[in-house]
């Protein structure tokens, strides 16, 4: 019997061949799908991946991770151009039953010459992931939503704060600067509010919803924690279209 993470790599994969049978993995009748650009269900995803098809598209699952009924993965695909995405499916009864992502165009490597994707892959560290999903929530909710950066050094390793996103350098004083940086007077970065929390070991997940350049958007963060402290991190950010455009009634969270 497949693991429910082979699932979401078949289900994935199908999104570079086109093969409709990848989408039996889901319920139809309780599929919830939270992607605004998708419609519902199976014909959703069916209509979706016949579309996508047609531009030969390459899927590479770089980390994929099990949170009881949940799996999350990081992807690379390519519909003509790169794209880095976070993919989140939860499951019932051994189908998938509710799926949310995130996804943004490939940047070029930030100030320290990484890039979205490179890094850790290695789950370790099982019996600990309830202590770094709370650790991880509370600097998110300290650090990026009330903006209390004098705790940074209690959450974060400065000698070795390996940093993925396209916006920050290695280090405590990047983030710093970049969690106090303005636009028109207002906050450039504005986490508003946590969704979820997933996490596998020293992998945690955090899915929140806030304004990046004053754009209503969603942020996925993932980070690597290690005795305590978090030492690694990738995002992606990716802004909400209005409701008038979505293709179901579901919400992006």
């Amino acid at each position: 019997m497949r693991s429910n993470k082979e699932k979401i790599r078949k289900l994935l994969k199908g999104i570079e061949t086109g093969d409709p049978e990848a989408v039996l993995i889901v319920n139809e009748h309780k599929y919830i799908q939270h992607n605004p650009h998708t419609r519902e269900g199976n014909i959703g995803l069916a209509e979706l991946f016949k579309q996508i098809a047609k531009t030969g598209p390459r899927v590479n699952m770089i980390r994929v991770f099990e949170d009881k009924d949940f799996v999350f993965a990081h992807m690379e695909y390519n519909f003509s151009s790169l794209k880095v995405a976070f993919e989140v499916f939860r499951f019932e009864e051994g189908f998938a039953v509710e799926h949310w992502d995130n996804m943004q165009p490939m940047q070029e490597s930030n100030f320290s010459g990484r890039n979205m994707l490179d890094g850790s892959v290695a789950v370790e560290d099982h019996a600990l992931t309830e202590l770094n999903r709370d650790k991880t929530f509370s600097f998110v909710n300290d650090i990026y939503i009330k903006r209390k950066l004098d705790l940074l050094t209690d959450y974060i390793c400065n000698d070795n704060f390996i940093q993925h996103s396209p916006l920050f350098a290695d280090g405590i004083a990047a983030l710093r600067s970049a969690l106090k940086g303005k636009l028109n007077g207002e906050y450039k970065i504005i986490y508003a509010k946590i969704h979820r929390v997933l996490a596998e070991g020293n992998f945690v997940l955090s899915i929140c919803e806030g304004l990046f350049e004053g754009q209503h958007s969603s942020f996925y963060d993932l980070f690597r924690v290690a005795e305590g402290k978090i030492v690694e991190h990738w995002d992606t950010i990716e802004s909400i279209p209005p409701r008038t455009e979505w293709k179901n009634n579901n919400g992006k969270f």
